[in-house]
């Protein structure tokens, strides 16, 4: 028996990079998976790179009208969900004295408030003895120079698995969080920086990783899947971090 065996899964953010990895683990282990993305051509592709196993729906986190409406278009594919990725996220970095109110909103709206009301959408879909996962990042524990905004609302992701697990507990509904360090992703592509600049940040950051290494999306998927399974039973309120040690080391 596969781990996610007659589990109904969605991921926010499931086009690409750690959403695509964990819909691909999550189908390996036996659950049904939606995914949702901002561009139908995304999504498109995503779908064609899982062999046509998955459902997808354009939504945009950052939308509220897209959010408003994403409880009703998940409803239309499945009466209920096991599993819950809020993965969909972006980052904008840049010295606090080019920081405007555009840069400090967006991420915000994107990492944060959208976060915050799929959870909110979607809850009213979650079975008894479901997991809520969702997506962090470990620099939130790290003075980044340039991160200030981006960091901020990794923070408050973690904050937000707390809170919602204590609040969601009594329902038996578990929520924790997942923080991957450095990974190898298309992450950094949507972002404002240049190649060079990427290039010149992961240098400057693999000395701080002990395994000497970026991860992969498929390592961040296989933890997002011990954080969906029945095989996390007692874990709630939780971070994973999932950092080569840079963390803890």
């Amino acid at each position: 028996m596969k781990r996610l065996d007659n589990k109904v899964a969605l991921i926010t953010g499931g086009s690409s990079g750690i959403g695509l990895a964990t819909a691909q683990d999550f189908i390996r282990e036996g659950a049904q998976v939606i995914i949702t993305g901002r561009s139908q051509q995304a999504l498109q592709a995503a779908l064609a790179s899982l062999e046509g196993q998955a459902r997808t729906l354009v939504s945009d986190s950052a939308n509220r009208e897209h959010l408003n409406a994403l409880g009703q278009k998940v409803r239309a594919l499945t009466p209920s969900l096991d599993i819950l990725f809020v993965n969909a996220g972006i980052g904008r970095f840049a010295p606090i004295e080019q920081v405007d109110e555009a840069h400090f909103d967006e991420q915000f709206s994107v990492n944060v408030k959208g976060l915050f009301f799929t959870v909110q959408q979607l809850l009213p879909l979650m079975n008894p003895g479901g997991s809520i996962i969702l997506n962090a990042s470990v620099v939130h524990e790290m003075g980044i120079p340039n991160a200030s905004v981006y960091s901020a609302t990794k923070a408050a992701v973690v904050s937000l698995a707390r809170t919602l697990a204590a609040e969601l507990l009594p329902r038996k509904i578990r929520v924790n969080a997942i923080s991957p360090g450095l990974t190898h992703t298309n992450f950094f592509t949507n972002t404002n920086l240049t190649e060079a600049q990427v290039e010149g940040f992961a240098a400057q950051m693999l000395p701080k990783i002990p395994m000497q290494r970026l991860g992969n999306s498929s390592e961040i998927a296989k933890a997002v899947t011990f954080l969906a399974s029945d095989e996390s039973s007692y874990l709630v309120g939780g971070e994973l971090k999932v950092d080569g040690g840079m963390t803890n080391m």
